[in-house]
């Protein structure tokens, strides 16, 4: 799986409605992976909206994965599920998925990245690399420092996240995870220049 350029949807810039145009607009712009994330939705509302980017992600041929619902997942044929520390245990996720599904687990911390080396995941995600308001309670920031040591020791793909854009991204890229995770920096404004500028970056220093 291609992580370089890790999208994620946000309720504050799109809806029923445009979401679908902009999760198109990203992918046209360079991201290789969405993930769907709403956390104030009712679920009806949440399925109607994944159906539509699931819709578009089979047209363009990227992975569709979605954040913490595992049941939204299997509902819409997503292709994984990427769960947090306080979400359903791995273990229990693989049960229900199988093995050919994509699995993503959050990491905030150096233990947690050891600890899910044990884990039956695909890859990583580490953060907040830096301050981040795509969230109502953001977890500590991790910086730079621990990213780079989270990519030394983890036997997982390592994906970056947190406050990440286009200022910053080049700090990031120096630690050579295997991808950056973007909300704000790809959907706020206009998602195909935005994702375009991040992957013209990233290729540059990725190769």
């Amino acid at each position: 799986m291609d992580l370089r350029l890790y999208g994620i949807t946000d309720e504050r810039f799109m809806g029923l409605k445009d979401i679908a145009e902009k999760v198109a607009a990203a992918i046209e712009g360079g991201v290789t992976v969405i993930q769907y994330r709403a956390k104030k939705k009712e679920a009806i509302d949440m399925y109607e909206e994944a159906l539509k980017v699931r819709e578009i992600t089979k047209k363009y041929h990227i992975p569709f994965i979605v954040n913490d619902r595992v049941d939204l997942a299997i509902a819409v044929g997503a292709d994984g599920v990427h769960v947090g520390q306080k979400d359903l245990p791995v273990s229990v996720v693989r049960k229900m998925v199988g093995e050919s599904f994509i699995v993503g687990l959050s990491t905030h911390n150096l233990l947690e990245v050891e600890r899910a080396d044990r884990e039956n995941v695909n890859y990583i995600g580490f953060g907040p690399i830096f301050l981040t308001n795509t969230k109502e309670k953001p977890d500590p920031v991790v910086g730079t420092k621990l990213l780079k040591e989270a990519v030394s020791v983890s036997t997982h793909p390592v994906v970056a996240i947190g406050g990440i854009n286009s200022d910053n991204i080049r700090e990031v890229l120096e630690c050579k995870p295997a991808g950056v995770s973007v909300v704000r920096g790809i959907f706020q404004g206009d998602p195909y220049e935005n994702a375009k500028k991040l992957r013209e970056i990233i290729d540059a220093e990725m190769g």
